[in-house]
């Protein structure tokens, strides 16, 4: 063996057989002087202290930090001056380890190199005024820098903490910091500047309250990293440098400055690929609430800083988070963007020097594209603002064609099969529970060469256009033209305060359609007279509102008609000069006033459609003047009735009808439900191959034709009961004969009409006044004739034997 060698092992020998007997020597000691040991290092402690350390016990633990020598100290509380008035211990902890430098030992001096904290408290407090139990601290007096020795002040190499609660509760500024310490590791240097540590923490934390009114950040999330920190005496700040700290999983690079003489920070935060509901779940609840409305469904990259200034002036810090969102699917209140690309932003304080907290927060989307329902959208800025009441603002432009709209607004109510939409929107609207509300929009849509299918109500539209002008909260429609079947319409309405009612009540809203037509064919409207179909899917999520929504519009709406229409047709009916005032009341369509020259008449009527599930009922209140009434029974198909049709008669009629009864949702009346009453004038009219009539002929008239029973004029009240029709009292005066009737005619079984005829021609009375024609009206022999049915279903003569 080598000569040098041989020395560099007697000299390893030799310093490691004295830091042996050194270490024996300190555990010696502490073991023959644990009072005194225990009482010099709690007098080291207690030297910058404004209160008191205290220890029950100690115990040497000799291997923990060998070569230098530990004690553990049990039952360790310190309370600062004024624990007596506010209770709260800065440290309670039932054993804390210390490890002591052997060689100051032995000199007599206490040097404390690390201190290990074990199951433990520690409660920093602050009363509504301000003290703090942490005043115990005394401040160091600063020292020249040029000075040779060095402090005798206590220097800790290292600090472990192993299970411990930290609170820091200031009952002024009401902030709360509740952390349930796993374990925090530090490995501290004392430069001339200040400190440096390198600190590894894991922990849960409990509450991170920077204001207890409006709740807690990273509730219930654990913290897991290494911080490199600096005190610098100068600033008298922690400056911790950006370093990965995982929350809750997920590694965040956080980073921060803590100024201790002003009690404020800045915290600065970046993470990339991250969940948007992850990163608001992080954000206290009357943030994340807000934020939570909104959704993100792919990864986001955010960049964030949270700064307090020290005042305390607002109790919250101010908050900037920034965002990028690419290729992603947004969920909004409305609906869902897809394909969304933008950058957006939030902060507390919107304006400069302005106060911090909801009034003065926003939301901000910065040049959004994305499709909405799969029609392409453009937003330079889009802001909310106000979180206390939010209002948001934006301006929205959008070009697309309509079959881009089919499946994807949650609803089969619509199909698109040809046409373009325009679109270019300034929107400002509260937000109530992040819904819209009271918005007000100006701009306009408009829609070309449309092909539009309203599903429920089966209404195919081709060739539509229209623009749609928005003006704040009102809405109106011009140029619109659209084609149903046939029938060409040219509409304009307008809507006072669509846009706030749309979203709150749907109900109220009146729109006021003005439409004109050279020819409507009615029987092509007709959908709107049967219940919408219900044989849809239903949308999930978003879809499912914005369909609800739309549906709830457009039939809980109410709509007002001005229809003028130079021909209108329906089946036999054929009108001219149509004037309608309608209106349309959920499921009823009510006929306010309709005026129309028909069968060279006038017809006028009010009334009301009902819409039921199996057939609608209906009420009419009309007025027909001199219409021919050959052609009026022909244009009704015979009011639903086989026995007095448009073929047996002649002449014209004037009438007041008030009647009510229900018709099939293909515009039928239906058989035996009409009740009501007609009061009736017949004037130059004829009976013509009236079948009852023909039998009295055959009865007791065969000389005479009453098969053409020519009237003058007749005046009549009918009343309608189903099946059956009451006839008052009527003096019938024509060619052939004259006579009394009244009685009821059935459609069905139940006819029971009483006829008084004299057999004298009123042909032989054509040369006498009116007053003698009255007088002699009944002379001679009468029959008493009464008109029944008969076995087969049919009607029969017989006499009256009950006659007056």
């Amino acid at each position: 063996m080598k000569r040098w060698l041989k020395i560099s092992l007697k000299i390893v020998s030799v310093l490691v057989v004295l830091i042996i007997l050194t270490w024996l020597a300190g555990a010696f000691y502490i073991s023959r002087n644990k009072k005194e040991v225990l009482a010099s290092i709690l007098s080291q402690l207690n030297k910058n202290l404004n209160g008191q350390i205290t220890a029950t016990s100690m115990e040497p633990t000799l291997l923990k930090s060998f070569p230098g020598v530990s004690v553990s100290l049990n039952g360790v509380l310190l309370r600062d001056s004024l624990w007596a008035q506010h209770k709260h211990d800065l440290l309670k902890a039932q054993d804390i380890d210390v490890s002591l430098n052997v060689l100051s030992l032995i000199v007599g001096n206490i040097n404390i190199k690390q201190i290990a904290i074990n199951n433990a408290s520690i409660y920093i407090y602050t009363d509504s005024t301000g003290y703090s139990n942490t005043s115990i601290f005394k401040s160091k007096p600063k020292t020249d820098k040029k000075s040779s020795p060095k402090s005798s002040a206590l220097e800790v190499k290292k600090i472990d903490f192993n299970k411990v609660s930290l609170i820091l509760d200031n009952k002024k500024r009401f902030k709360l910091f509740n952390f349930d310490i796993d374990q925090i590791q530090g490995r501290m240097e004392y430069p001339d500047s200040g400190w440096t540590g390198k600190i590894k923490l894991k922990t849960k934390v409990n509450n991170f309250a920077f204001n207890t009114r409006k709740g807690s950040f990273l509730k219930d999330k654990t913290l897991d990293g290494t911080l490199l920190a600096h005190y610098s005496r100068d600033l008298d700040a922690v400056i911790l440098k950006p370093e990965v700290l995982n929350i809750g999983g997920h590694p965040f690079k956080i980073g921060a400055k803590i100024d201790l003489a002003k009690s404020a920070f800045a915290i600065s935060i970046a993470v990339d690929d991250i969940l948007f509901r992850d990163v608001a779940l992080l954000l206290s609840p009357n943030i994340s609430s807000k934020l939570l409305k909104f959704g993100i469904e792919k990864p986001i990259d955010i960049r964030g800083n949270i700064i307090d200034d020290g005042s305390g002036k607002y109790g919250d810090p101010l908050i900037k988070v920034g965002i990028k969102v690419r290729d992603n699917i947004v969920s909004i209140p409305a609906g869902k963007l897809t394909a969304c690309n933008f950058d957006g932003s939030f902060t507390n304080r919107d304006t400069a020097g302005g106060i911090i907290g909801d009034e003065n927060s926003s939301i901000k989307f910065h040049k959004l594209t994305a499709k909405y329902f799969n029609a392409p959208l453009k937003i330079d800025t889009f802001t909310v603002n106000n979180l206390a009441r939010p209002i948001a603002t934006g301006l929205v432009t959008s070009q697309f064609p309509l079959s881009n709209l089919n499946n994807s607004l949650g609803t089969n109510d619509f199909e698109f099969k040809n046409g373009t939409a325009n679109l270019r929107l300034y929107c400002q609207a509260d937000i109530d529970n992040f819904r819209f509300t009271k918005p007000v929009v100006s701009g306009k849509i408009q829609i070309a060469d449309a092909d539009i299918l309203y599903i429920p109500r089966k209404l195919h539209l081709v060739k539509s256009a229209l623009n749609i002008n928005f003006n704040q909260n009102d809405l109106s429609i011009q140029n619109g033209h659209f084609q149903l079947g046939k029938s060409e319409l040219n509409v304009s309405c307008s809507i006072a305060n669509f846009a706030n009612l749309y979203y709150t009540a749907p109900d109220k809203i009146l729109v006021n359609l003005k439409m004109s037509s050279p020819q409507l064919y009615l029987k092509e409207f007709l959908p709107f007279l049967g219940p919408r179909s219900s044989n849809k899917p239903k949308p999930s999520g978003n879809k499912r509102v914005v369909s609800k929504e739309l549906s709830n519009v457009l039939e809980l709406s109410k709509m007002n008609i001005r229809l003028t229409v130079d021909k209108a047709i329906y089946d036999n009916f054929t009108a001219n000069n149509l004037d309608a005032d309608i209106s349309l009341r959920g499921g009823g369509i009510f006929f306010n006033k309709i005026s129309v020259a028909h069968a060279g008449g006038q017809l006028s009527l009010d009334g009301n459609i009902m819409q039921e599930a199996a057939s609608n009922s209906f009420k009419i209140n009309s007025k027909i003047s001199h219409v021919s009434v050959k052609d009026f029974f022909y244009s009704f198909d015979n009011f639903g009735q086989k026995t007095i049709t448009n073929k047996n008669l002649k002449g014209y009629l004037s009438s007041l009808v008030n009647i009510s009864g229900r018709i099939s949702h293909t515009g039928k009346i239906l058989p035996r439900s009409i009740n009501g009453k007609v009061v009736f004038n017949l004037n130059n009219a004829a009976l013509v191959n009236f079948d009852p009539m023909v039998k009295v002929g055959k009865f007791a008239f065969a000389n005479r034709n009453l098969s053409n029973v020519e009237i003058k004029n007749l005046d009549g009240t009918l009343n309608i009961r189903g099946d059956k029709v009451e006839i008052s009292p009527m003096q019938i005066n024509s060619s052939a004969l004259n006579f009394n009737v009244k009685g009821t005619y059935a459609l069905g079984t139940g006819t029971n009409v009483a006829m008084d005829i004299p057999l004298r021609n009123p042909k032989g009375d054509e040369n006498l006044t009116k007053a003698e024609k009255r007088e002699a009206r009944m002379r001679g022999i009468v029959l008493h004739l009464k008109a029944v049915d008969d076995e087969k279903g049919g009607i029969k003569i017989r006499w009256n034997k009950d006659h007056d």
